[in-house]
């Protein structure tokens, strides 16, 4: 029996036609779409499964729908792949869904988690606006070292360690656009604003973490039946007390998602790690980190076959 590490992709990963074809053909994953239906009160299924896209897009909308989609695949394939899974982890937004297929949170209340999440990160951007961006390629002069020296422009601070090459950094406008300069000097080959509603991970979601440890407080947060690592430090969490103050820490803090991998990867390089969501993002970036780790997709009724054809042969 194969070992098997969960990944689940965050805001971003979205498309329309998701899950669609999960629902039509497993029961479970029919009865997933109407528990969040009836959490969100209205059709969230017809939004992952219709769009239109610059609808399932919105923070608002994409943060529910994207740990819905991650949570439909889980419903499909838990009962073959339970006994497996060693460890779970998920980028940014999918954290969330990590600990739901660890049975530390419930499905209605991850819903109503990362809605209240999406709802305070869309209002905190509103009231004091923000910026994201990707810098593309290897850099000169360390990431830390270009954002603080773009800070004399406006606060900025690297918001995602994606892959080597790959770096999101996130803050007030001008200094984002003062770091992508900077950037582009230390030999960025590309740097790319993001279209986002607020600075994600980083200091400006202050007002937005304060909201969620409240949310989170009156959460049923179990300790997770099998590790979660954490987008904070990278490292196994296993104890429900310390995951609230790191779910909350992740909203101003960077995705340290290299480190997680890394770590990831000295504890189970022989698992077969599955990407449980439209796409292969994480894949793409997994490969990147850890180019000897097995990775495969699990987002539609196709890849569940050959997952479960995969881990039964």
């Amino acid at each position: 029996m194969p070992s098997v590490v969960l990944l689940f992709p965050g805001q971003g990963s979205q498309v329309p036609g998701m899950g669609k074809d999960l629902a039509e053909r497993f029961p479970a994953a029919r009865e997933t779409f109407r528990a969040a239906d009836a959490v969100i009160g209205a059709p969230l299924s017809q939004l992952c499964f219709e769009g239109p896209a610059d609808e399932l897009t919105k923070t608002l909308n994409a943060q529910p729908a994207r740990p819905t989609h991650g949570a439909t695949v889980w419903a499909v394939v838990r009962d073959a792949l339970a006994p497996m899974v060693v460890a779970a982890a998920g980028h940014s937004l999918g954290e969330f869904t990590a600990y739901h297929a660890a049975d530390a949170l419930a499905l209605p209340e991850a819903v109503q988690l990362v809605r209240t999440r999406g709802e305070l990160m869309f209002e905190s951007g509103t009231r004091r606006p923000g910026a994201m961006a990707a810098l593309l390629g290897d850099l000169t002069t360390p990431v830390e070292e270009i954002c603080e020296e773009a800070s004399a422009e406006g606060v900025v601070s690297p918001a995602n360690f994606n892959s080597p090459g790959q770096t999101v950094i996130s803050g007030e406008p001008a200094g984002v656009d003062r770091a992508m300069a900077l950037a582009k000097a230390a030999g960025a080959k590309r740097t790319i604003r993001l279209n986002v509603s607020g600075a994600f991970h980083s200091p400006l979601m202050t007002d937005a973490a304060a909201g969620l440890e409240s949310a989170i407080a009156m959460a049923h947060l179990a300790d997770p039946r099998f590790p979660v690592y954490s987008n904070v430090n990278g490292q196994p969490i296993t104890d429900a007390a310390l995951a609230r103050r790191l779910l909350v820490q992740q909203l101003t803090s960077p995705v340290q998602w290299v480190r997680e991998v890394e770590s990831l990867a000295a504890a189970h390089s022989d698992a077969l790690f599955v990407e449980m969501g439209p796409g292969a993002v994480l894949k793409g970036l997994v490969k990147k980190i850890a180019p000897a780790l097995n990775v495969v997709t699990c987002g539609t009724a196709a890849e569940v076959d050959a997952l479960l054809t995969l881990v039964t042969s």
